[in-house]
């Protein structure tokens, strides 16, 4: 059950073709196994062992793939994290992970040295010439440990916009299982070349590009960081067919003048956040290349729900539970609600995690009856498509009427010259909260000009009393606008530099 075994498996069957591309040089399917079984090798020669952590702070490049299968076939635990984290993220998340060893890109090497300064965890620097080199002195051992399906493969860190990260624990099977189900659901194939844009240190890039790819005998061509004319010059260099993304991606690429052909493309993939209608049409109408959006969380693997082709695609739906997975909309009483009602989405399957790392309280909380509880709020339709809402904390109660910003937002969206939008309350003496709504553009507007639009469209108590802007939206790896890092206009906040404190400000 070693997720391990699907690299080894594909090396055997496509042995010189191309796994993985970064620039203009590539990786097979037979150098990335061998590589991986000399990391394997490596590790255990730094003590090593089944069951040990081992955190990975790598960017997306080849190695990490090397790094993530080597620990694998050896039984160890990956612990991805984001490269650009600060000393005293990386300090908390080996703590809590108790990572014994940490491999990170040789750029952050000061931080990495200074957040294990007050650990025991040791750490090794990836420098890409020096890694190969002494990667070719490790004899290679081929075997692969064996793993129970429930034995945990990665501990995923949830981003911590509201409090604490948690360490989600995701097991060989749930990752193999849902990779599995990615390379079905996109027809995935070893003539497939997939952009690799979304991190790898993030459930959704690990899975849906990376796990997937080789599961299904593909190439991945890679991007360490995303530049929409970068990722327009790779399409187009490299054959991409599949591009996935998340919608700030997708509205990038809308800011790129003069672009209509990307017929290479065979389909896109939109998750993360949800995809604004009008942001989709205008892709697709100018691209001709269908977006198919899904839903999913780290903590389900992360897919959950898609959109399909042809008559199982519904514009604005996040499509219906993928195979083996059920989804209901249930109330505040957990129990499930007719079609058309607004509830909690909650989620039952092979890709629900194992549980929170070392956190038995927050597991029991989330995952009840073998239901994982997302947060988020949605309906479903009488054929079985769900529509996502909104997340539950989100939710905006204005003189007692309920406001889901999203609506608000899709609003806003429909103005030509918004980039990008986010709607917020905050706390107000009369109404409880008030509506705010933070917008980028991409052309002049004024603030009367979007509060008039919005208000012609949604009832009096839905659009924002107060507009401001900004240049660009704070974003999460995975392309979701963090609203509690929103710079504030001081009158919201009271704060003279504009800037949400918890407790204060719009709610996220």
């Amino acid at each position: 059950m070693n997720l391990a075994e699907r690299l080894r498996a594909a090396a055997e069957r496509l042995g010189g073709r191309t796994v993985l591309t970064l620039d203009r040089e590539g990786l097979s399917y037979r150098a990335l196994e061998l590589m991986s079984a000399r990391m394997g090798v490596l590790l255990r020669r730094r003590g090593i062992r089944p069951g040990d952590r081992v955190a990975v702070m790598l960017p997306n490049v080849p190695e990490f793939a090397v790094v993530y299968y080597g620990a694998l076939r050896i039984g160890a635990v990956v612990v991805p994290l984001d490269p650009l984290l600060k000393r005293r993220e990386i300090s908390a998340y080996l703590d809590d992970s108790g990572a014994r060893l940490v491999i990170a890109w040789h750029a952050y090497a000061e931080t990495v040295e200074a957040g294990t300064a007050d650990s025991r965890t040791d750490y090794m620097f990836v420098v890409p010439g020096e890694f190969r080199r002494l990667l070719r002195t490790m004899p290679p051992e081929h075997d692969i440990g064996q793993r129970a399906a429930d034995d945990t493969a990665v501990i995923l860190y949830s981003a911590g916009t509201t409090g604490r990260a948690k360490g989600i624990e995701l097991t060989h099977a749930n990752l193999r299982g849902n990779a599995a189900t990615v390379a079905r659901m996109l027809a995935l194939g070893v003539d497939d070349v997939v952009l690799g844009a979304l991190p790898l240190y993030h459930a959704f890039g690990q899975t849906c590009a990376l796990n997937a790819t080789i599961h299904a005998g593909g190439h991945l061509t890679l991007l360490p960081r995303f530049d929409a004319v970068r990722v327009l010059e790779i399409i187009r260099r490299d054959g991409v067919t599949v591009f996935q993304g998340v919608p700030a991606m997708y509205i990038a690429l809308l800011d790129q003048p003069g672009v209509s052909d990307l017929s290479l493309l065979r389909i896109c993939v939109s998750g993360g956040a949800a995809m604004p209608l009008d942001v989709l049409r205008e892709y697709e109408t100018r691209y001709g290349c269908p977006i198919i959006e899904g839903y999913g969380l780290s903590e389900t693997s992360p897919l959950s729900a898609s959109n399909r082709g042809g008559s199982g695609r519904r514009q604005g739906s996040i499509g219906r539970p993928v195979r083996e997975v059920e989804m209901r909309v249930v109330g505040d009483d957990g129990r499930e609600l007719p079609c058309g009602e607004i509830g909690e989405i909650i989620v039952r399957g092979p890709n629900v995690m194992k549980g929170y790392w070392n956190n038995p309280e927050a597991t029991a909380d989330a995952v009840r009856d073998g239901w994982f509880h997302t947060g988020d709020l949605g309906r479903v339709d009488d054929d079985g498509f769900f529509f996502l809402v909104d997340r539950r904390r989100d939710v905006i109660i204005r003189a007692g009427y309920t406001v889901y910003p999203r609506e608000v937002e899709e609003v806003l969206y429909e103005h030509p010259a918004v980039r990008q939008a986010a709607v917020v309350g905050f706390p107000h003496p009369e109404v409880g909260e008030e509506i705010a709504a933070a917008v980028a553009l991409r052309a002049p507007a004024s603030a009367d000009e979007l509060r008039l639009w919005v208000r012609e469209r949604v009832a009096v108590y839905k659009y924002p009393r107060r507009i401001w802007f900004v240049d660009e939206m704070p974003t999460s790896p995975t392309g979701k606008i963090l609203k509690r890092a929103l710079p504030l206009p001081p009158a919201l906040t009271g704060r003279p530099d504009g800037h949400l404190t918890r407790g204060a400000g719009p709610r996220s």
